[in-house]
């Protein structure tokens, strides 16, 4: 047996590639967008991708089997479950609890694994030619390497009022299917720590069963399921603003996107054109330099593992954007905005300095700075991380906005007093100070030492 875990830093995302080495025939299991990976791996496999699946509808990322049945003409095998309202809307061989998946001398058995979603399946793995029993489970949005799927967000990010208490009577459930299964298996799932699809996902990429029955919270409060239920919808971070346009995407025909696009450098009399005519500036340098000059206007997101993430939460997918990024990184920032969907990118330009646009400096202040304005009547402390975080601890006296809503809270924030921002380390806060540079606010320093540097000061 072949098998192979791509992992998406960018999105916390696993995606599978498992073949049969007699056969040449692969599987590729929730696919991320930009396939040409693993076309890349069956051909230095010997193998052919003759079957696509995916475990449900997912949220936060675009999957790529359709891309993939495009470039293979693989079949794609996804689930009938859920009932009517969670069918896939294109043409695909539908699966059910209890069904088979045959590719080679490998078996995948289907298990209804509602809960995070109606239509969740898990795939039970059987490598036949070693052995009949099944060596290892692949669990999806389901279990998690130290946490189960959250299932609030058909509710809080698709707005399907009243169906997060029934998601998670329903994950209590598949829960006791999973403990029945043999302790020895590999649990392979599709996302790791930094997912939004959970509130503690583990580090590790893969455990087994009977691990998970020790280690994951989820099987210590599995005898009362109110004390369950209640546990497992408390304190879930903000799922992004984008999660309900996949939830959409992932569902229903969409265009198609099989080659990983390349986008034109502009000129400067092309971007002065473009950003005249509104087009929003999406600055992917380090928070550091963007400090020190940046475009009026522009949003300063980092090019890093968050990059998708905070996209996400403050683009739509209507407008176009032009990126300020390095040449070397147009290919890395693109496969990422791609895996959410965004796709409308304008053009990118590298060099500040010959455009002929007066650059902005963004105020940031030192802790000890920071600590004079404590207390302070005519200042106003925005705390912008996810409120979990701020309930588990904050500076007295602060407020907190999140940094993916600030755009629809500017009434909270005062023009009048000094702002002073702050999250745990300074990335979002970052993005913080740029999102109100551009709507109007003046008054605004950011403590780019965050939670992170106070905490370290107060201990000293």
């Amino acid at each position: 047996m072949f098998f192979q875990h791509v992992y998406d830093k960018s999105l916390a995302q696993g995606s599978y590639v498992i073949g049969c080495q007699a056969t040449g025939e692969a599987i590729v299991i929730d696919a991320k967008r930009d396939i040409d990976e693993y076309m890349e791996i069956a051909k230095q496999n010997n193998l052919r991708i003759t079957h696509i699946a995916e475990t449900h509808i997912h949220a936060d990322f675009l999957c790529g089997s359709r891309e993939l049945n495009a470039i293979t003409g693989a079949t794609m095998y996804l689930s009938d479950e859920g009932g009517e309202d969670w069918q896939y809307q294109f043409p695909h061989h539908g699966l059910r609890d209890g069904n088979f998946i045959k590719v080679g001398n490998l078996t995948l058995e289907i298990m209804h694994t509602p809960g995070h979603t109606p239509e969740s399946i898990s795939f039970l793995l059987t490598d036949h030619p070693a052995t009949e029993k099944p060596v290892m489970i692949l669990t999806g949005d389901f279990v998690f390497v130290g946490d189960i799927g959250r299932p609030d967000l058909l509710e809080n990010s698709a707005g399907l009022i009243g169906t997060k208490e029934a998601g998670a009577r329903q994950m209590f459930q598949s829960l006791k299917k999973f403990a029945e299964l043999p302790e020895y298996l590999q649990v392979w799932s599709a996302h790791g720590a930094g997912s939004a699809c959970g509130k503690a996902l583990g580090a590790v990429h893969s455990s087994t069963v009977g691990y998970e029955k020790i280690r994951n919270w989820a099987f210590q409060h599995d005898h009362d399921e109110k004390e369950f239920t209640n546990y497992l919808l408390a304190d879930q971070p903000e799922p992004p603003k984008y999660f309900s346009m996949m939830k959409h995407l992932n569902k229903v025909n969409r265009p198609l996107l099989v080659e990983v696009p390349k986008h034109q450098k502009l000129s400067g009399g092309q971007f002065l054109n473009a950003y005249a005519n509104g087009l929003k500036v999406i600055d992917a340098r380090d928070k550091v330099d963007f400090a020190k000059g940046f475009i009026p206007g522009s949003l300063n997101i980092q090019g890093n593992n968050s990059f998708s993430t905070w996209a996400g939460w403050l683009l739509n997918y209507q407008e176009q954007f032009i990126l300020v990024c390095d040449d070397n990184k147009i290919d890395d920032l693109t496969r990422k905005l791609m895996r959410i969907g965004l796709d409308n990118i304008y053009g990118y330009i590298s060099d500040l300095n010959d455009l002929g646009v007066e650059l902005q400096t963004a105020d940031v202040i030192s802790v000890n700075e920071f600590k004079t304005y404590i207390n302070n009547e005519d200042v106003q402390i925005i705390d912008v991380r996810g409120a979990a975080e701020y309930e588990a601890g904050h500076i007295e006296g602060a407020d907190n906005v999140f940094v993916g809503t600030i755009p629809d809270h500017l009434d909270k924030i005062s023009k009048d007093k000094q702002v002073i921002i702050h999250c745990q380390a300074g990335d979002r806060s970052a993005i913080a100070y740029s999102l109100l540079a551009k709507n109007g606010f003046k008054n605004v320093r950011n403590f780019s030492g965050g939670m992170k540097e106070w905490l370290t000061s107060m201990n000293n």
